[in-house]
């Protein structure tokens, strides 16, 4: 069990170094890939909007208005310049403030035209603007078509393909579905002309940029909503943090649109803003307004009742003593009328701190009805301010949070003593109400000891006084309020508009998209190789050969370019020639190390047919030759045999024939054309190989060879497939196994590692066939020579960039090997 273990782990592991050698050999791929990477960058790249990011720069100030005393404040500081600040960001943000940015600049109206590469937005670009009817419907999301026939004239084409289709009416923001007709439009108009169509309502008016022939541009309306959403994406920062700066930030495709839309929310907010900041002036001054066409009325009623009193009444009059008389009485009663609605505001703001619990609206202005104290303006101000903190912190915070818990403890305590203060202040009013009541009472009945006619001319004139009073009060508040209004001026002040001043481009982000090109570039055919190499279950060199099996390495033999198997007739002094002598080296070490004496036995094998083990049988027993020694090479591959072929022979005679007795061994022994070396075919394909091989004329033919010969080279069937090899184990000194890189499946070596561990095969080496690795100027052939063993061998010339191209295809398709004639 543990030797199984051993075996699959060999088979698992991962060659860093092979992974890298196979990248360098797959560097067309690499190329290809990032050409195409790069092309398709460029594609994008060359295809995108520039894109600009423009901003410009406010400051939300805390301007009091210099007419503002404690007296005369119409509203209250509701937090400072803090909360200002905040309030804008939240509000440039808003839906309601992009709503009304959007309407302002009708910006749902799309002014378009065909680029390079793309439609373009030509906003501020056209010798033409739209003035659109907003109480008419237009149609969503139509291209309609302008093209200019000379300066004045244009054309306008669309076509409508029926179905259903939405309009939409920009004042009410009404959306309608509705049946569209099929229908091809084309109409000429003259600038200014209006287009009333049943889908469209607006005119084409001429703008600063003159109209040259043939322009063609298209405009289209978009849906109001949507439009907002998109302008929503406004970037609103503190500069620096914390300060009452705010920097305003877009980006778009369009500068004019840009700076048009910056500039527009900043004066829609500050606009906004002055408004809600004179909303307590406004709503005071209409109060005052209503009240003093009341007071109107009514002194105007009391007048001409005085006046016909006198009229009917010319004798009576008004002497010092009563003249003074009425004096006093209509101070106490201004005096009167002055403390009652003070009580009266004190109720009012009472009733509302114990009803409400919102107290950021609505709260009346103390100093309106004459109140001057301090601690209350001051505390009405503290709870507006807490109440408003709350309010925001509603939109983040849950509720739960501890922080409301605090604010409304702050705001109770604040209401607590604010209603102790409006409690007292009532006591002191009401004692001051009782005095003047008193004093009035004691006026009145002096009054009244006079003559009846006297009695009647003081009450009118009494009132009329009283009406005279009260409305110079309320006018001299109007005058009050309106220089208060008219004083004003917003706390938003722009320090830097925006503006286009050149540059701005902030995208597209080309850089970005070239190293992205070069990451996926690189790493698509990395990955390609990576699986190949991954779930290659094919041996590729000798580290491999290693790490699968603990037999060793006897030689590494290149690939032949030889067209037959006889390398060393053809090319006796290639790195393939020279790779044998190697092997032939290592087996007469092998030799001695044995300590064999006499003729010696090399068996060559494989794990299935294609390896090239006929083609090592041929150069190790033309090697062992070609050092002077008798040498034969017995064919016993009785399956499948090839040697004839090579030498040109008859594959008549051979060791079937002396197996079964029809032969003896000189009439089997051929000669070849390489001295010292005599071939034994395996003669005819026999019905029964493996039985022949067993027989006892096996140790015969054997024991006759070693007589005659120094070395025997047999070429018996592969290993993996038969057990002929296995049969031959007895007679041979040393086992060639055959490995082909590139074909010989890493799986193929379990059987042999496996009877290797159980000793039925010993004295076995692999020798790694048709290995191929990659060397500086393209493939060289033969391992462990590298760059020192030039001048040794012939010259081979490296496949040409076709043919590499042609492997590596191959390999994409299922790594197949064509089989080579001349080393197969």
């Amino acid at each position: 069990m543990e030797d199984d273990f051993e075996i699959k782990d060999k088979q698992h592991f991962f060659d860093f170094r092979g992974f890298l050698i196979k990248m360098l050999r797959y560097w067309p791929l690499f190329i290809i890939s990032l050409c195409i990477a790069f092309y398709i960058a460029y594609y994008i790249n060359v295809r995108k909007e520039t894109v600009y990011r423009l901003s410009n720069m406010i400051s939300v100030k805390d301007d009091q208005n210099p007419f503002f005393t404690s007296n005369t404040s119409l509203t209250f500081n509701w937090g400072g310049t803090t909360d200002k600040v905040q309030t804008a960001e939240i509000f440039l943000k808003s839906r309601s403030h992009n709503e009304k940015v959007v309407e302002e600049l009708q910006f749902y109206v799309q002014y378009l035209k065909a680029g390079a590469y793309n439609i373009e937005d030509v906003y501020d670009k056209t010798p033409f603007v739209l003035d659109i009817n907003t109480s008419e419907v237009q149609l969503l999301n139509q291209k309609i078509n302008i093209t200019f026939i000379d300066a004045a004239h244009f054309e306008i084409s669309f076509t409508l393909n029926g179905g259903d289709g939405t309009v939409q009416n920009y004042k009410t923001k009404e959306k309608t579905v509705i049946s569209l007709p099929v229908q091809n439009f084309k109409k000429q108009y003259e600038l200014g002309d209006p287009i009333d169509l049943p889908y469209f309502n607006f005119l084409v008016q001429p703008a600063e940029i003159p109209a040259v022939k043939g322009q063609k541009f298209q405009v289209g309306f978009r849906d109001f909503d949507g439009t907002v959403s998109e302008y929503r994406n406004l970037n609103v920062e503190q500069t620096p943090s914390g300060s009452s700066i705010l920097t305003l930030t877009m980006t778009g495709t369009n500068k004019y649109r840009i700076v048009d839309y910056l500039n527009t929310s900043v004066s829609v907010l500050s606009r906004d803003q002055l408004e809600r900041k004179n909303l307590f002036a406004t709503k005071t001054i209409k109060f005052i307004d209503s009240s003093l066409a009341d007071k109107t009325s009514e002194l105007k009623t009391v007048q001409q009742e005085l006046n016909k009193f006198r009229q009917n009444n010319s004798s009576v009059g008004i002497s010092g003593s009563e003249e003074s008389m009425i004096t006093k009485v209509s101070e106490l009663d201004a005096g009167q009328q002055q403390v009652e609605q003070q009580l009266q505001y004190y109720l009012n703001l009472e009733n509302y701190l114990r009803t409400r619990t919102d107290y950021s609206a609505d709260i009346p202005a103390p100093s309106l009805t004459g109140i001057g104290e301090g601690s209350i303006s001051q505390q009405v101000s503290s709870i507006i301010a807490l109440s408003e903190q709350r309010k925001r912190l509603a939109y983040s915070a849950k509720p739960e949070n501890p922080v409301f818990n605090d604010l409304d403890r702050r705001i109770n305590s604040i209401k607590t003593i604010l209603l102790e203060n409006i409690s007292s202040s009532k006591q002191i009013l009401n004692t001051q109400l009782n005095d003047i009541r008193s004093d009035i009472a004691s006026v009145e009945s002096l009054m009244r000891k006079l003559p009846a006619e006297q009695q009647q001319l003081l009450g009118i004139q009494r009132k009329y006084n009283l009406s005279e009073n009260t409305y110079s009060v309320f006018l001299a508040k109007r005058s009050e309020a309106g220089i208060i209004k008219s004083a004003n001026v917003s706390d938003i002040q722009v320090i830097d508009p925006a503006k286009d001043i050149g540059g701005g481009a902030v995208g597209p982000d080309t850089k970005t998209n070239y190293v992205m090109a070069a990451i996926a570039g690189g790493a698509i055919p990395m990955i390609l190789v990576f699986l190949l190499v991954f779930f290659d279950n094919k041996i590729n060199n000798p580290d491999e050969l290693k790490q699968l099996s603990d037999i060793p390495v006897l030689g590494v033999i290149g690939k032949s370019a030889t067209k037959t198997n006889l390398v060393f007739i053809e090319k006796p002094r290639s790195a393939v020639s020279e790779a044998f002598r190697s092997v032939r080296s290592s087996l007469q070490f092998i030799y001695r190390r044995l300590n064999i004496k006499g003729a010696k036995t090399v068996m060559v094998t494989s794990s299935v047919g294609g390896e090239g083990k006929t083609f090592c049988s041929i150069n190790l027993a033309t090697v062992f030759a070609l050092s002077e020694r008798k040498t034969v090479l017995v064919g016993l591959d009785l399956r499948k045999p090839k040697i004839y072929d090579d030498f040109n022979l008859e594959n008549t005679i051979g060791v079937v024939n002396y197996l079964i007795g029809e032969k003896g061994v000189e009439e089997i022994i051929q000669p070849s054309q390489i001295p010292y070396l005599d071939i034994i075919l395996a003669g005819p394909v026999p019905p029964n190989p493996s039985e022949l091989l067993m027989g006892d004329q096996v140790d015969a033919l054997m024991a006759d060879l070693k007589n005659r010969y120094d070395y025997i080279i047999l070429d018996t069937p592969p290993i993996g497939l038969v057990a002929d090899a296995l049969e031959l184990q007895s007679y041979v000194d040393a086992t060639l196994y055959v490995i082909r890189q590139n074909y010989t499946k890493k799986g193929m070596l379990a059987s042999i590692n496996e009877k290797y561990k159980r000793g039925e095969v010993k004295n076995i080496s692999f020798v790694l066939n048709y290995f191929r690795t990659e060397g500086r100027m393209g493939y060289g052939y033969g391992y462990g020579y590298g760059r020192y063993a030039e001048g040794y061998h012939e010259d081979e010339k490296a496949p040409a960039f076709s043919r590499i191209f042609k492997q590596m295809t191959k390999k994409f398709k299922g790594n197949k090997q064509n089989k080579n004639g001349g080393q197969d």
